[in-house]
């Protein structure tokens, strides 16, 4: 009885994840301007766990054009957006290595006003000019690292 009540004190140690992004060298993150979406590629190492995902966040400013009803386009007000994007959860390779390339959607629809005069009108971002995104390593579900880096246009 006293062995299996010391049985219950022994713990076992918490497994921490150890995957990271690789910098410095050619497969550090770096991340391209490709219109209304960033394009981010580099390698990711030391994955532990059964599965891992990559995501990209970036806020730039958008340029708006405003279509008018007659169809006709005129500059809009241009306005801070942000973009964002997944590589969903994958299966971690058996050398705990991964080359990634991710690119974030297209930036939400806006609303008419205040980018355009009113709500008859309809904002289209023709552009955005991204200045850093921001990569997230998640191992089964757990944040392993974070790197922010400049966007190149």
């Amino acid at each position: 009885m006293a062995v299996l009540g010391l049985l219950g004190f022994i713990s076992t140690p918490a497994v921490a994840q150890s995957g990271h992004f690789i910098e410095g060298g050619r497969n550090a993150p770096e991340c391209v301007d490709i219109g209304t979406q960033v394009l981010c590629e580099g390698k990711v190492a030391g994955l532990g766990g059964t599965t891992f995902e990559i995501t990209v966040e970036a806020t730039g400013i958008a340029e708006v054009v405003c279509i008018n009803p007659a169809g006709n386009r005129a500059p809009g007000q241009d306005t801070e957006v942000t973009v964002s994007g997944t590589t969903t959860p994958l299966p971690t390779s058996r050398n705990g290595q991964f080359v990634f390339s991710i690119t974030s959607d297209d930036p939400e629809p806006l609303p008419p006003t205040p980018t355009c005069p009113n709500a008859q009108w309809t904002p289209d971002i023709v552009d955005v000019a991204f200045t850093e995104a921001t990569l997230t390593l998640l191992e089964d579900g757990v944040v392993s690292d974070v790197v922010t880096v400049p966007v190149e246009s």
